[in-house]
């Protein structure tokens, strides 16, 4: 088209800083799997859920084991949250109580 004006400029973007770390809604600071203890489960047969479901040595799963018997409960897993509750319904599976709570 003749006598048609030129084409307005393209404006610029100036450029963010963005701050190191993640945001605090995407950090996801681990949930922990807590397995209750009951009066039927065998004692041997929760050293090996915990070795199945987690890969634990026998020590380290013993260990836990016996907290959970001596204290009520223990921490067997920190994980993130969809993971976790993976590992929660899991334990419920092998008849264990377990439940989520936050790390």
């Amino acid at each position: 088209m003749a006598g048609s004006a030129a084409a307005p400029p393209t404006p610029t973007v100036a450029p963010v800083d963005v701050p190191s770390g993640s945001p605090r809604g995407l950090r996801d600071p681990g949930w922990n799997v807590v397995v209750w203890n009951d009066p039927i489960t065998l004692m041997s047969y929760v050293v090996l859920v915990f070795r199945r479901l987690f890969g634990y040595d026998i020590e380290t799963a013993t260990r836990l084991m016996l907290q959970v018997h001596h204290e009520g409960k223990a921490v067997v897993a920190t994980q993130p949250r969809e993971q976790a509750e993976v590992s929660v319904s899991r334990l419920h599976g092998f008849g264990l109580q377990a439940t989520l709570a936050r790390g």
